[in-house]
Order: structure tokens, then sequence, then C-alpha cells
């Protein structure tokens, strides 16, 4: 059977997003988002925690959050959680877990974000449509649309 692996998080930007071009020229967007649950402890006292989520986005969607998204604004995430290993300066294993952003929504209004970009004034708020897995690895070219 097969499984799983869908990711749905709304949160704001951590920071501006970071875009650089592969060296086989694909697009990649990389930005942290913000999401924070509330509870109350055992005491009645408000609790509040808060999860940093990193995700990666591929392609025209790439340049479009680039070119859009800023710190503090708010954003819909669709996608799939991927963890990557690597061995740091020591030698040391290493791991991160990433979402690869299959379709991104912008929130809000156009004043919500703290960044004072002017790109921030001329989104139009349309969601952007999701892209084939193969578009998070990197390959578009075969993609249909």
């Amino acid at each position: 059977m097969a499984g799983v692996n869908k990711v749905i998080l709304i949160g704001n930007l951590g920071k501006d997003p970071e875009k650089r071009v592969t060296g086989n020229g694909q697009t990649v967007c990389r930005f942290s988002i913000a999401t924070s649950s509330q509870w109350n402890d055992t005491n009645g006292q408000r609790q509040e925690r808060t999860e940093w989520h990193r995700i990666v986005v591929w392609g025209k969607q790439a340049d479009t959050c680039a070119q859009y998204l800023s710190k503090g604004r708010p954003v819909y995430v669709e996608g799939r959680l991927q963890t990557s290993e690597w061995n740091d300066k020591e030698g040391h294993k290493r791991y991160t877990t990433e979402v690869i952003a299959e379709r991104v929504q912008f929130l809000g209004s156009r004043d919500q974000s703290t960044g004072s970009s002017p790109r921030d004034q001329s989104h139009d708020r349309e969601p952007m449509p999701g892209f084939a897995d193969d578009a998070a690895a990197g390959t578009t070219e075969d993609v249909p649309f």
C-alpha cells in the first residue's frame, strides 16, 4: 500500500525569502514560516509554543515567492516532508527536515507584512498552481503546464 506524505501549514515568514539558481538552471526559493499553538496548562496558565518550518519552492512558483513574499507575511503552504542528511565539518551526521512546497498561497492584506518592499504592493493574491513532484526534484521539462 502506498503511503501519504502531505503537509499543510499556515504561518508567517520569519525573514525575507532567499532565491538562487542551481547549476542546472532551476530556480529554488527557501524561507521559514512560524506556526504557533496555544493551550492552558494544568494550572490554568496560558502557554504558547512556536514551531519553525523550512520551506523549499521550485520553478516559476519560486520566482513568484521570492518576488512577493517578505518577512511577517502570512502564507498557506501545501507540500510534502523531505529529510536530508549530511556530515558536518567534524564528520558528525546531521539531518534537516524541509517541506517541499507544491502549492503556496499568499494570505492577508497587502499591508500585513512587516516588510516595506515595493514588491508587496503589486501582488494580486491569486493562488499559485501546484507543481508535480518532478518540479520539486528540479526537472520541469516534461510538466504539461
